[in-house]
């Protein structure tokens, strides 16, 4: 299949006024924001999974993205569709792209990674348990829920950290495999994602890792569908990196 990785830059205040005057201002994920961006500017699912990547006080967003367009055909949709607030937030002019085909992989390949993710599964039965503050509460039967909260109701004491890796490795296979000494819980917080005009609190963490490639015209649709829920708002878009270094205990 044809894949490519896009980088786009996107101004930041203009990003934020013009989510403001579509009334979705008081959305606390951007994901949901840069969502409706995406799919104006270059059509639904056109630039998915993607992940915003901004440095500390920095003004300027840069978004990556995987695409089945390159970046030509990419600005050819966009300057037939874009309206004027749209255009101070998409530099189209700077838009650029790399091939990601099947080709590009080899079976046995090593490659670091770096995900954003939302680690939730959806139960297969109603439970009794507690929130993460001790709260009683009931989980309905197809409540999507946090992996490790999950896994805490088993009561099995594995860590946050090996719970997400677990989940991780299980959404790879059998595409690729994942290298647990390589890997790690970069960062974690709980975020509020607002979806079909409700709010949702989970988990948002990012992986750092390594993998090794089982099946490369798998990875490549692995690559353009993403990995786990909400790939449609920033969540889900694996960058690939140089294979990581083991953890010095």
């Amino acid at each position: 299949m044809s894949l490519h990785l896009v980088e786009l830059p996107m101004q930041l205040r203009s990003l934020h006024l013009w989510a403001g005057q579509r009334g979705l201002s008081d959305v606390s994920d951007e994901g949901m924001a840069l969502h409706h961006v995406l799919g104006e500017a270059f059509g639904p699912a056109m630039l998915q999974p993607f992940r915003m990547m901004v440095a500390p006080r920095s003004r300027v967003g840069t978004l990556y993205a995987y695409s089945r367009r390159n970046a030509d055909e990419l600005r050819d949709t966009g300057k037939g569709s874009l309206t004027p607030g749209l255009a101070e937030v998409v530099q189209l002019d700077r838009l650029r792209s790399l091939p990601r085909a099947a080709e590009s992989w080899t079976a046995g390949q090593r490659l670091g990674f770096d995900l954003r993710t939302r680690p939730v599964i959806r139960l297969a039965s109603a439970r009794d348990g507690r929130t993460e503050s001790g709260a009683k509460v009931r989980f309905r039967k197809g409540a999507e829920i946090d992996a490790f909260l999950a896994a805490a109701l088993l009561d099995d004491g594995s860590t946050r950290e090996a719970v997400y890796l677990n989940w991780l490795a299980e959404r790879l296979a059998p595409t690729a495999e994942l290298d647990h000494e390589t890997s790690r819980l970069a960062s974690f917080r709980r975020s509020i994602v607002q979806r079909n005009g409700r709010r949702i609190e989970g988990p948002d963490a990012t992986l750092h890792g390594t993998l090794t490639i089982t099946d490369p015209d798998a990875f490549t649709r692995l690559l353009a569908r993403g990995v786990g829920r909400h790939r449609a708002y920033g969540f889900g878009m694996l960058l690939l990196r140089p294979p990581q270094r083991r953890r010095i205990c």
